[in-house]
Order: C-alpha cells, then structure tokens, then sequence
C-alpha cells in the first residue's frame, strides 16, 4: 500500500479538497466582503484600485507588486503604484475596521495577542527603515527592514490586528532620509517592545485574556512590568541566560542566589518535571515535559522584578528542545493552560509566513513610510478575508481529527513539539502545511 492510499492520507486529502463552485464563488465573496471597507476610501478612483489590488493580491500571481498586478487587471502601472504607495486614504481607520471585525467573527474572551517582529530583506539605503539588523527570515545579521506585528489567536481561528515599521535610533534621527521617506514629526525612535505596548493600546477593545511574545519581548523587564501595569496576563518566552532565583526553595535564614535559568533547569531533581499533554496531534497526543516555579528574575541593570511564575518546557523528541517562560498569571492557572498560550505564539509566525507566500505580504517596492503602511495595510486586510475563506471551507469539509473544522483553522497541533522550542526564530512553514487549506485564485 502506497502512502496516498492509507486511511488517514486519504482523508487527509479529502479535508484538503476545494469543490469548483468554491473557487468561482470567490470573487463574489471578495466583493461582499469590501463592501464594509470600501466606504473608508474617500474616492470612487480608491475604491476602484481597492478591489484591483486585493484581487491582485488573492490571485495566482507569482508576484504580487503593483505592476503584475495592473497588468492583470489591464490597468496603468502608476494609477495602482501611486495609490499603494502614496495615495490619500486613512490605512489606521481600515486596520481599525479589521479589529472591529475580527472581534465580531472569532472574538473571544480568553483570545491570546500574539506580538512578534518580522524583517524582510532589502537592497540599498533608500527605504524607510531599512538598516543591517537581526532578520528572522534569514537567520542573521542582513539589510532589512522590521516590522512589529500584533496577532489574534482564539479557539475559532486567527487574525492579523495591527502593524508598524520599526526605525533604528540612527535611523529615526536622520533628518535627510526622514524627509525623503515622508516619516512623519510625530514618530519618534521606540524599542520594538514600545511599539508592541502601542499596538496593544489600539486593540484594546478586541476581547483577550492573554499575551505572548518571544524573548526580544519577553527579556525586558521593563515591557513586563508595563504589562502588568495595565492588568494584562502575560506568558512570555525568556532567553536561557536570564538570572533567576528559585522563591520555591527559599530558606528562610539565606535566600537563594540567581543563576542562569538553564544552569538551575538542569540540576532539578527528575521529580520536579511533570509530563503534560499539550494538544491532539496528526501522529497523537503532543506532549512536554514542564518544569514550574516561583521566581524573581534580575534584570540587565541588576534590579529585581516581581515574583512571576517560570515555566521550563522540554520537548521529548531526540532532539530535547528546551524554552523558558514567564508569566504573571494567577498562581492557580493550570500549568497546562500557560504551556498552551506560550505554544500559540508561533501561530503569528505561521500567519505572517502565510502572507509573504500567498498575499504578497513581503513583495513591495514602496520606500516610504505611507507606502510601508498602505502595503501591509492591504495585504493584512488580503489575508483576513483569505481567513475567512478558509473558516467557511472548514464548516463545509471536515477531516482527519477535524483539521479543518471551523474552529481550529490552522492545524490541531504542530507536526512535533518544536512548537515549544526557543530556538525557532526564522519563519514557518506556510498555513497550507499546517492544515490552514488550499489557495483560493481569484483571477
């Protein structure tokens, strides 16, 4: 027996399967659902190049860039050009609208905000924020430009929320290349945990419990603590060199010192390690070995923080993959719950991987600030309709473990544990491969 002919590849397959009516139905659904958005675009001109390039970006097209896109559309290149790149329309009030939307269609009280920032290459000096820094994609050190994004996770699905471009502080001090970027007076140099808190700020209204972010997040005390200030719940992930002191084995008469997290990690006793089932998966149940505690972290000025509770995840694959969290959660949260919502982060990377490779998310030639946002504006709102389709596919065509059941649109588990590990900081793989279903051409 082949492999396409077992049991499970054949369902497998047939959870995947999009019917013809599907697809021709699609473009009608594309217009249905501009029609809440369109009325943000002030002229009937933008509402037209609207549609033009949200077809263009829901389409086949190898490359979804303003002129393949006017060529499909039998249009002039710069008409579309100019209204991506520098046209008059207010992007936060779409985004606004986004949030407004997500909230009516997956919004949960227990959804998790899912921060993250994401760099995409670029040649030269001339675009708004492009400098050598830390790009996620690649791996390395490389010419780039970094935005920061917010995400939405709820039992009922995902949804982009909100974006900003990142400025290096030598960057958002220089006053030439600011002029010919069109940054506007008001941006000023933050931390990208800064911007995230901004990001929050304007998504306040979307219904959450929960918030998660990688360890560039996650290792500022500072982010932490403005956290707490605001009464989020927290469980972010830490790097392994973060100082530690264990407030479960206090003595009274000395308190323990700090150390490494991984050094204390490997010298707990095998008892103190508890197995945990996180999820379903496609091969069964995925599960980590959990290692919880009390602690005080140090910060890199040597300050001590609030007692927040640590959570060390260890996958049980050969490999042994190991992450470290935090969380300022009521202390009788389950461990199960905190491992889950920390897992879910990855889910913004399998997001924003989706949009580089299906809605153009990563393929621009904008250089200024407005075109930044015009561009991830547009392909955020392409990729919150592509969500939608395949949450209406899913209601329709059940599969192996529910894979595609409308309330668990990406897939019911990662193909491994590697879901936990700290050490995935590049892009994941697309929303097809982890059960998000098949593309769905417009043109």
């Amino acid at each position: 027996m082949s492999l396409l002919e077992h049991k499970q590849a054949q369902a497998l397959l047939a959870d995947t399967e999009v019917k013809a009516a599907d697809v021709r139905a699609c473009k009608d659904r594309l217009t249905k659902f501009l029609q809440r958005y369109l009325p943000l675009f002030y002229r009937e001109e933008q509402r037209e190049l609207a549609e033009v390039v949200m077809q263009g970006k829901l389409s086949g097209l190898q490359r979804k860039t303003s002129e393949p896109i006017a060529n499909a559309a039998d249009r002039e290149r710069k008409p579309v050009q100019h209204f991506v790149g520098a046209g008059k329309w207010d992007d936060e009030a779409v985004m606004a609208e986004v949030r407004r939307h997500v909230s009516e269609e997956i919004g949960d009280p227990d959804g998790i905000f899912v921060i993250d920032g994401s760099g995409f290459p670029k040649k030269g000096t001339e675009s708004c924020g492009v400098a050598r820094q830390w790009c996620g994609r690649l791996g390395k050190l490389e010419n780039c430009q970094v935005g920061v994004f917010l995400n939405y996770v709820t039992e009922h699905g995902y949804a982009p929320l909100d974006r900003q471009l990142y400025l290096t502080k030598e960057w958002a001090a220089d006053e030439e290349r600011r002029e010919k970027c069109h940054v506007p007076e008001t941006i000023v140099f933050q931390e990208k945990w800064r911007i995230g808190l901004d990001l929050l700020e304007r998504s306040k209204d979307v219904p959450h419990r929960w918030v998660t972010a990688d360890d560039e997040f996650g290792r500022v005390t500072a982010f932490r603590s403005a956290l707490r200030f605001r009464r989020e719940t927290y469980v972010l992930d830490v790097p392994c060199n973060t100082l530690v002191r264990d407030l479960s084995r206090r003595d009274d008469r000395r308190r323990p010192k700090f150390e490494r997290v991984d050094v204390w990690a490997k010298r707990q006793p095998a008892k103190r390690w508890k197995t945990i089932r996180v999820r379903a998966g496609e091969k069964g149940p995925i599960k980590v070995q959990v290692l919880r505690a009390r602690v005080q972290t140090k910060d890199e000025d040597g300050c001590v923080g609030a007692a927040e509770t640590l959570l060390v995840t260890r996958t049980l694959d050969q490999e042994k993959r190991t992450a470290y969290h935090v969380s300022n959660a009521d202390r009788t949260e389950t461990t199960w719950k905190l491992v889950y919502v920390g897992s879910e982060r990855h889910r913004v990377e399998e997001m924003l991987q989706a949009g580089k490779g299906e809605v153009g998310l990563g393929q621009y030639e904008m250089r200024s600030w407005v075109g930044w946002h015009h561009h991830m504006t547009l392909s955020m709102l392409a990729l919150w309709f592509l969500v939608l389709e395949r949450r209406r596919v899913g209601k329709k065509n059940t599969g192996l473990d529910g894979a595609a059941d409308a309330g668990n649109i990406h897939s019911p588990a990662p193909a491994h544990a590697a879901e936990l590990c700290a050490d995935c900081a590049g892009d994941q793989p697309s929303f097809a491969a982890h059960g998000g279903g098949p593309h769905l051409p417009l043109l």
